[in-house]
């Protein structure tokens, strides 16, 4: 898979289907996290979400557009409620390394 692909299947399975265990496919296990709200670590990132999704059952992410080169990735995307209203702007960026999630930072505006 392209760096391109494992982030679309990742935010599919992950974020819009709430699979939590896809994480194992696509974040490493050693994943670096900057964004102070979610712990570091693949588990980190799993646990955070479980419990988001528990708390907001219709979360869902929105990719608008990825660029991507070498072993970095920026990926733009809407938080979108139900009736596809958007409720946040994001921009994550990501770094991968063999094929999989390595480390990631995020800037987020509330709409």
């Amino acid at each position: 898979m392209t760096n391109k692909e494992v982030i679309r299947a990742f935010y599919k399975e992950f974020f819009n289907d709430h699979i939590i265990e896809s994480a194992e496919k696509y974040v490493r296990e050693d994943y670096i996290q900057h964004n102070p709200g979610v712990a570091q670590g693949r588990q980190g990132i799993m646990d955070g979400f479980r419990e988001k999704f528990r708390t907001d059952p219709t979360f869902r992410l929105e990719i608008k557009m990825i660029i991507a080169e070498d072993d970095m990735a920026a990926v733009y995307l809407k938080n979108v409620d139900p009736e596809g209203r958007t409720k946040a702007r994001v921009v994550d960026i990501y770094r991968l390394e063999d094929g999989k999630l390595a480390e990631h930072w995020d800037v987020l505006m509330p709409c």
